[in-house]
């Protein structure tokens, strides 16, 4: 049952007594690191979630991200502070509810906010007063004031007198060791006076630093500013990498010299392609958003156009090194993709690279297969459909040796580059990581 009327006083002593129920939407790459980290802290968290093989994994106490620990995630089930439910009717219970669900990009690069929109109807099914909802999904400014503020009011209750509402972007980066999302600084936002009291205390009483900022819009633009950044950036070196390429200079040099500047730089690095959640869609949401303004945003669309076109950059790369140095054409040849996650050291594939360029090489009649250690087969994706259930390749010399060419798309740790090196006949490698290694063979290109 739901418990009894709130007001802002109420909830936020029951906050600094970890008096409050925390329910938790979205138990993804954002939503469970959130969870487990509330319950830690001595709140008692539900999380929220479609899919009910997120819900099974956790009642047996089993974690399927690699941020989370299935023993620290099982003692929080078990101790009574963490449990998961797909019943949305039980959002009622909860005193604070933080919204972690997928903000992607139509093929048409605008935002898709149908899961953020279904959830916030969920949310205003059971909707009473004194609850404080929590936006976290990454989206374009004015989109708590806006979209998510109207519908929880569309029941009756009002944001800021009934109940509270806030936005605090996530910030988690998979494969990070050295953050975990205690540590990561908070920033946050609420929808007047007191909802940005209470968000600051919630989110205080997780993380050990909070960011408080003047508005819902300003914490949205954050997120943005932040991922728009680095995918400038990126695309900076990605160009100039294709430009220094023509000229028989290796970019991977020129940084690592460019580095030594003890100040006015720093480092970025090319590859295939962007992936992961952030960077590849993020910076579009701006770029819808600024439509209503009638104002454009070059920097970021050329950015965007750059990045887009480093998988086929990569694949003309591989062609053209099959065809001088092999003989042989894409169309015949069967090509190794090493690396199926969008970066090193993670199973995320979320936006990964890789599964373009496996795309491209078989748009051109050439048989692309990929080896993993992170990624045994190809999960859902909205994307890739077709590719579900393909699995990764086997290690062992005589089936590598097997392929016409190999492509370093995800530089892991855990794979045997020297071995790699011998048994490849021809690697194109976009991560660097053999130069990094100290191996050198010419058999080795660098795209």
């Amino acid at each position: 049952m739901p418990t009894a009327l709130l007001s802002h006083e109420t909830l936020l002593a029951r906050i600094t007594s970890r008096g409050a129920r925390v329910g938790i939407v979205g138990l993804g790459y954002v939503g469970l690191p959130l969870a487990i980290t509330a319950a830690r802290a001595g709140f008692t968290v539900t999380g929220f979630d479609i899919d009910p093989g997120k819900i099974t994994a956790i009642e047996v106490g089993r974690s399927y991200i690699e941020a989370v620990p299935s023993d620290i995630l099982d003692a929080e089930h078990r101790a009574g502070r963490f449990a998961a439910t797909s019943d949305f009717s039980r959002l009622g219970e909860c005193d604070i509810i933080a919204i972690c669900v997928p903000t992607p990009l139509t093929r048409h690069r605008d935002p898709d906010m149908r899961y953020v929109e279904q959830t916030c109807r969920d949310i205003a099914a059971t909707l009473r007063p004194g609850q404080l909802v929590v936006l976290e999904s990454t989206t374009y400014p004015g989109t708590t004031d806006g979209l998510v503020r109207r519908t929880l009011e569309a029941g009756g209750l009002k944001s800021g007198t009934d109940f509270f509402l806030g936005f605090s972007p996530e910030r988690e980066d998979p494969g990070n060791r050295e953050f975990q999302t205690s540590t990561i600084p908070k920033v946050v936002a609420g929808d007047g006076d007191t909802a940005q009291a209470l968000v600051t205390a919630f989110y205080g009483a997780v993380v050990k630093t909070v960011v408080p900022v003047s508005s819902t819009a300003t914490a949205e633009a954050v997120k943005l500013t932040e991922n728009i950044f680095r995918a400038v950036n990126i695309a900076l070196v990605n160009e100039l990498k294709v430009v220094y390429e023509a000229m028989g200079i290796d970019i991977w040099e020129v940084i690592d010299a460019a580095s030594s500047k003890p100040f006015g730089y720093m480092p970025f690095y090319p590859g295939p392609g962007l992936g992961g959640h952030c960077i590849p869609i993020d910076p579009f949401y701006l770029t819808w958003a600024s439509r209503a303004h009638e104002l454009p945003t070059r920097f970021i669309e050329l950015a965007g156009e750059i990045n887009s076109a480093m998988p086929r950059h990569v694949v003309a790369r591989l062609a053209e090194a099959l065809d001088r140095r092999a003989g042989k054409a894409l169309s015949r040849s069967k090509v190794l993709v090493i690396g199926l996650a969008y970066k090193k050291n993670v199973p995320d594939i979320r936006e990964s690279p890789s599964l373009k360029l496996i795309e491209l090489i078989e748009e051109r009649g050439g048989s692309a297969s990929y080896y993993d250690p992170h990624v045994p087969e190809i999960p859902p994706t909205r994307e890739y459909g077709a590719y579900r259930g393909r699995p990764s390749a086997s290690w062992n010399e005589a089936d590598i040796r097997a392929f016409d060419a190999i492509l370093i798309a995800t530089d892991h740790d855990d794979v045997d580059y020297a071995a790699l090196a011998e048994w490849g006949a021809l690697i194109v490698d976009t991560r660097n990581v053999f130069a990094r290694r100290g191996i050198a063979a010419d058999t080795i290109l660098k795209a």
